[in-house]
């Protein structure tokens, strides 16, 4: 697929999404707060063109973090109050986590808001890699970059619905696993979300 027409593909799937997303949508006899305080933060989805075709960036958080060590993530986190925009949040992150060039990465809009079970609202920003891109990483936060192809992620086939006790109760939360590599949670129920875009 060249990129001018995945660019559009990825738009057109963007229009689709309307219905943000949470870590309790499996979960339905959780009751949250009505008066919860959430903060912000933002995810970069950059797709990567290649002669495999489009791949999905992704890492390995350091197993040293405080939260959600070892996990598969995009590259992201809380908005600074420095930050205009989340735009510029996911694109700052992506930077000083792998050294994506924010020049380097294309916008295409936002797919709908994901809170979790953190406290945060996430806003995943959807890019492509304009040009041929070598990861250098913040070792502090990132043990490993690696691409997933985008058909893989975002094949609704490939997600399975598993859980696990967390705090007492039982927690259900989609997966996509790839390779050695175990996809869930927040990461999974995104990509689950641009899954249902592409193939609506």
């Amino acid at each position: 697929m060249m990129q001018a027409d995945l660019s559009i593909h990825l738009t057109a799937a963007i229009g689709r999404l309307h219905q943000a997303s949470s870590d309790f949508d499996l979960n339905p006899e959780v009751t949250l707060a009505k008066n919860r305080v959430l903060r912000l933060a933002a995810v970069l989805i950059a797709v990567q063109e290649t002669a495999a075709g489009p791949q999905v960036i992704l890492t390995q958080r350091a197993s040293t973090l405080k939260h959600h060590a070892g996990q598969i993530a995009f590259p992201g986190g809380k908005r600074d109050e420095d930050d205009t925009s989340l735009e510029e949040t996911a694109l700052r992150e992506a930077d000083e986590e792998i050294g994506l060039a924010p020049d380097n990465v294309h916008i295409l809009g936002r797919l709908p808001t994901h809170e979790t079970v953190t406290g945060f609202t996430v806003t995943p920003i959807l890019g492509l890699v304009r040009a041929t891109y070598l990861p250098k990483l913040d070792h502090g936060e990132v043990a490993e970059a690696f691409t997933a192809p985008l058909s893989h992620v975002t094949d609704i086939a490939r997600f399975s619905i598993q859980g696990r006790r967390w705090r007492g109760q039982r927690r259900r939360y989609y997966t996509v696993p790839y390779g050695p590599y175990y996809i869930w949670g927040a990461t999974a129920r995104i990509l689950r979300s641009l899954a249902e875009g592409i193939n609506a």
